[in-house]
């Protein structure tokens, strides 16, 4: 029998999300990659310096952006916020295990955004597949976390 102890039952409908949330991205993702030339001219675009350029473009993204890059970007965000909550709550089930699976989650997601925002610095198509790898990192991880989350310790 399935036991969810109680303090980890809030990961478990909080990584259902985040499993839900990361494929969303990955299908706007995708709608952006084929539908949306973004300009190799906007604000942020070639930074002599990566991490305001970073935010240069992702502000520009989403305030200003087409419209799937905008949710694409504006997303992504939310995602990270995200990612953070599944991180305290993890810590706070003291699980050594759930602990590093939301850890390698976060550090997942903030992969797949910092090489988003690497790809609307550089337009470097490498960037892309980086996010890829992020999306599959932090989807393992959460499923992981589920998993966990659902197990009897």
């Amino acid at each position: 029998m399935v036991v969810v102890e109680r303090r980890s039952g809030a990961l478990v409908p909080a990584s259902l999300s985040a499993l839900l949330a990361l494929i969303v991205q990955f299908l706007l993702g995708m709608a952006t990659n084929l539908f949306v030339k973004i300009p190799t001219n906007h604000p942020g675009a070639n930074p002599p310096e990566y991490f305001s350029g970073v935010v240069r473009s992702v502000t520009w993204a989403v305030l200003q952006g087409p419209l799937l890059l905008q949710l694409h970007a504006a997303f992504g965000l939310v995602l990270v916020a995200g990612s953070v909550y599944l991180l305290v709550q993890g810590i706070a089930t003291g699980h050594r295990g759930l602990i590093t699976a939301t850890v390698f989650g976060l550090v997942g997601t903030l992969g797949a955004g910092f090489n988003g925002g690497s790809f609307l610095n550089y337009h470097e198509d490498f960037s892309s597949m980086l996010m890829a790898t992020g999306f599959a990192v932090a989807t393992i991880a959460y499923v992981f976390t589920l998993y966990l989350s659902l197990v009897r310790r």
